[in-house]
């Protein structure tokens, strides 16, 4: 292919962990050595009590394990926001003691490829506890390309708005490039449910690309191509891209591993096994209870989607509370809550509410739903009439009372 450097790769999976486990095997199959790649993941379904095939972890209907061999650099507590900026910007010192200790050791003739898989929101993308905010991700990249730490970087992000965290933020001239599952106002989708595990197997976007690679000539096929087909065939959510787009003219092997693997037949997504992301606790509650064969199993379901139900609505009512505070006129807080997130330029202001949100009202790591509503937040920063001061007090104000019970899913 004509490079002559060193393949990296930083793989960040946290809900749907097949997928990471999936992507793991692609890259292992294309001949990259484990010691260049970093596996996040919180590592609690192949062994878990409800996974009726322990150890075994599938990515499609009736497919095979890819959780065999996959390294656990790091899983569970240490599965953060700051430790994937340190992995990510090749912080040894900090990692030292953590997981494997491994971080991105990567040069100025490296290429980067980083991951991640989760759930998201506008500007925002998911940790187990905590989240990621555009300006913290963008921070981290602009630091890579100016301590030159790669020579070409390539991120594939999994999140609803996804598109949020790139959008007229990411520079066309620090040689990166990332393509997205969604756009910056919609959700993504899992893929694949399957009834008698009773879960969704992974992500329409992930799979699109893994299976891509899987069956294809990766030393010959383009970013490009790859992107193109993905987003053809993702009819779920529209896939995007940004950055420096001459770098989706490289072959997918740049990326991806510089060995031609054995070309594998994959099955097509259907459109009836696929959800949208925010909803797939409540969707997956809704195809148990359809599916229970007493009318205690049936009356047990509609009791937790009853419970969630009440939990959802709780949160809204929280935000809308926030809302109803910080705003000067009716008008106003309409303007706040339209429907479609603005851009996001303020991304400090951005940064600081999400923080304070998280803190102080729901965690958006273990309040997925809570998701759903940052973009209000980003919508108050836009407006740029309010004090953050004054918006992160009243958040303060507004949910002393939330508890641990307020988990939404």
């Amino acid at each position: 292919m004509g490079f002559v450097g060193r393949w990296f790769q930083l793989l960040v999976q946290l809900s749907h962990q097949s997928d990471v486990c999936h992507a793991y095997q692609v890259l292992h199959a294309h001949g990259i050595p484990d010691e260049n790649i970093v596996v996040m993941m919180y590592d609690d379904i192949a062994n878990n009590a409800q996974n009726p095939t322990k150890g075994v972890i599938i990515n499609h209907l009736n497919g095979s394990d890819v959780y065999k061999g996959v390294p656990k650099d790091y899983v569970g507590k240490d599965v953060t926001v700051e430790n994937f900026l340190n992995i990510l910007t090749g912080n040894q010192a900090a990692m030292k003691g953590i997981g494997s200790g491994k971080v991105i050791a990567s040069g100025p003739k490296d290429h980067v490829f980083v991951n991640f898989v989760d759930h998201g929101a506008t500007g925002i993308l998911a940790f187990p506890v905590g989240e990621l905010t555009v300006k913290q991700l963008n921070d981290a990249v602009n630091q890579m390309y100016q301590q030159k730490r790669y020579a070409k970087l390539l991120m594939y992000i999994e999140a609803c708005e996804a598109g949020s965290m790139f959008r007229n933020v990411l520079s066309t001239k620090i040689n990166a490039f990332a393509t997205t599952a969604s756009d910056y106002d919609e959700s993504s989708y899992a893929c694949y449910y399957d009834d008698k595990l009773a879960t969704y197997l992974g992500d329409v976007y992930s799979v699109n690309w893994m299976e891509d690679s899987d069956k294809e000539n990766i030393e010959k096929e383009t970013l490009q191509a790859q992107f193109e087909l993905v987003k053809k065939i993702t009819t779920t959510s529209h896939v995007m891209e940004y950055g420096d787009l001459s770098i989706s003219k490289l072959v997918v092997g740049y990326f991806q591993g510089p060995k031609q693997a054995p070309s594998k037949t994959v099955p097509k997504v259907l459109k009836d096994k696929t959800a949208p992301s925010w909803e797939v606790p409540l969707d997956i509650l809704y195809r148990q209870q359809a599916a229970a064969k007493t009318e205690i199993e049936k009356e047990n379901f509609k009791s937790q989607i009853d419970d969630m139900i009440e939990k959802r609505g709780h949160l809204e009512t929280i935000v809308n509370k926030i809302v109803t505070r910080v705003s000067v006129s009716r008008e106003h807080q309409q303007r706040l809550t339209l429907a479609r997130p603005q851009q996001l330029t303020n991304l400090d202001c951005h940064h600081q509410l999400i923080k304070a949100f998280s803190r102080h009202c729901f965690d958006f790591g273990t309040n997925t739903y809570a998701l759903k509503y940052a973009y209000i937040l980003g919508n108050i920063c836009e407006d740029g009439s309010l004090s953050v001061d004054n918006v992160v007090r009243t958040m303060r104000q507004v949910c002393k009372a939330v508890t641990i019970k307020d988990r939404i899913d």
